[in-house]
């Protein structure tokens, strides 16, 4: 930093963009659903299931999905996604079928402990959708939430 631009920095600036950052307030808000989300999971009987894994089973759609899609979607790797698919299914929560289209390929399936975890999810977050509404009200945290989908669905289409 020169000393031009060391003469525009004040900490009063610094703490405004602070607490505007997205990416800031992005890991704060999903640091408060972790501590929020994964106790009352437990508490529901799921003691065995990490709140990371989450992003795995949301994926799971009726028809099944191999474990290629299902990595792809998760954003991780083929190895990991064989790992935690490995951990779910030992855990009941999901069970794998062979492609019938595909005989090199499995299909991941939700089973019935699966459904029962995705509405705990569910529960839990209608909990958390509370929580937030004391704070800043009911409309506001559905306009914040439709923001927050639109954005993020114009990031996956591309849109720059």
């Amino acid at each position: 930093m020169n000393s031009a631009d060391s003469k525009l920095f004040t900490f009063e600036m610094f703490r405004e963009v602070r607490s505007r950052s997205m990416g800031r307030l992005a890991w704060r808000l999903k640091r408060f659903l972790d501590e929020f989300m994964e106790p009352r999971l437990h508490q529901r009987g799921f003691t065995d299931f990490k709140l990371s894994y989450l992003r795995l089973v949301a994926n799971i759609e009726e028809n099944g999905i191999t474990n290629n899609e299902l990595a792809r979607k998760a954003d991780v790797t083929k190895q990991m996604m064989s790992k935690v698919v490995s951990l779910l299914e030992s855990g009941g929560y999901i069970y794998t079928k062979k492609d019938e289209t595909d005989s090199r390929a499995s299909r991941i399936f939700l089973n019935e402990r699966g459904f029962e975890l995705l509405i705990g999810v569910h529960q839990c977050m209608e909990e958390a959708h509370a929580h937030f509404s004391t704070i800043i009200g009911q409309d506001r945290l559905t306009r914040l939430i439709d923001d927050m989908k639109d954005l993020v669905n114009g990031l996956d289409r591309g849109e720059c």
